[in-house]
């Protein structure tokens, strides 16, 4: 039996973030409270106040489902399974699609739970790359060259983690068209939709653009709301009541509470206001990063990120990314998230969605360690 591939990135922070001062391993925007979501709609808590606390809808409650499923053109709450994250919604759609064997193409850099997957369930496995020098733009000769006749899903992650980069409408088309050529499913990661920093206009998706499209989304990134534990996963009815069928081995359902704020979150009268302060935090946060990296000497480089809360930055000095997160842990009580594990050495993904005080002084403390490198 092949060793067991650990999730390096969230062993990391699981064993790191409660302890440290400042958290810039985070990759959503600053959590909401819950009186903040419930702000403007008081009677809501008459009503979770006496809500059972038994077991919901075990593949969400219908106004969540449909709440969804507004979310994607031409899609039915019966086109939705709600999950416990975005990450459940993953493990099960890999499993479900690849249970009678294939290979998978993966999208590299990438938030890496696929990848691990694929390593620890021994799933053939090809990559193609989203391509630095080329402000992360995707290599679509690598990309068909990853897609062979033995391929039959091929993961992306779009808008990035942890680039930020936002595939164009000719890259989408690319991977449309490289799934279509052998008959492979596409699972789209569309966790940071509604995270854009640079347009107001929402990343579109891949549901709907091709019949073989799973769509997994989540209230963590965006919406400001990881402690639901809510995600979801959007396809054909077909393969939806499937990886539902894996979901009841897996955690059966998420809890009831969860469904109902979820439901809340995501309703047209709250969505708007969720998605208008995740962007505050972000595009405030942004040249508040871009400020502080200038006045370390410039020792980093960056592609602007078109999306998300996180900065994927390459660093100059000679040290290993594990070796320098490390410390920065130690020597400053600050937690980032080192490139090794997107298997890219001297990087550092770096949240910016935060309080900007906190924020900035995560990032002088990360300058001071910097102007102590050799």
């Amino acid at each position: 039996m092949k060793p067991f591939q650990p999730f390096e990135m969230e062993r990391f922070m699981s064993l790191h973030e409660q302890e440290v001062e400042i958290n810039l391993s985070e990759s959503g925007v600053h959590p909401l409270t819950l009186g903040e979501l419930l702000e403007d709609h008081p009677e809501k808590i008459g009503e979770l106040l006496t809500a059972g606390l038994g077991y919901p809808h075990v593949n969400g409650i219908p106004e969540l489902r449909n709440n969804i499923a507004s979310l994607y053109e031409g899609a039915s709450p019966n086109n939705v399974l709600v999950t416990v994250g975005a990450i459940e919604a993953n493990y099960n759609t890999v499993l479900t699609l690849l249970h009678n064997g294939g290979e998978i193409a993966v999208m590299l850099p990438n938030y890496m739970q696929i990848w691990g997957m694929a390593k620890n369930h021994g799933i053939p496995m090809t990559t193609f790359q989203l391509r630095e020098d080329r402000e992360w733009a995707l290599d679509a000769e690598e990309l068909n060259e990853a897609v062979t006749p033995r391929t039959r899903l091929i993961a992306v992650c779009n808008p990035n983690n942890p680039t930020g980069h936002i595939l164009s409408e000719a890259e989408m088309e690319a991977v449309v068209a490289a799934a279509e050529r052998v008959g492979a499913w596409i699972l789209a990661d569309e966790v940071y939709i509604g995270a854009e920093r640079t347009t107001d206009t929402e990343t579109p998706s891949f549901y709907g653009r091709y019949p073989r499209v799973v769509a997994v989304g989540s209230t963590s990134k965006a919406y400001g709301l990881p402690g639901l534990r809510i995600g979801w996963a959007a396809g054909p009815v077909p393969a939806v009541d499937e990886i539902w069928a894996r979901h009841e081995y897996t955690s059966i359902g998420a809890t009831a509470l969860a469904n109902r704020l979820a439901a809340l979150a995501l309703s047209p009268e709250v969505r708007p206001r969720l998605i208008r302060r995740g962007r505050e935090y972000i595009r405030k946060g942004f040249p508040i990063l871009e400020d502080r990296l200038g006045s370390h000497g410039k020792p980093f480089e960056l592609t602007p990120p078109q999306a998300s809360a996180v900065a994927f930055l390459r660093f100059g000095p000679e040290i290993n990314s594990t070796r320098l997160a490390e410390r920065l842990r130690r020597e400053k009580s600050v937690l980032v998230v080192p490139g090794d594990h997107f298997g890219m050495d001297r990087h550092l993904r770096v949240g910016f969605g935060m309080p900007l005080d906190t924020l900035k002084a995560g990032l002088d403390r990360i300058g001071e360690l910097m102007r102590d490198l050799p």
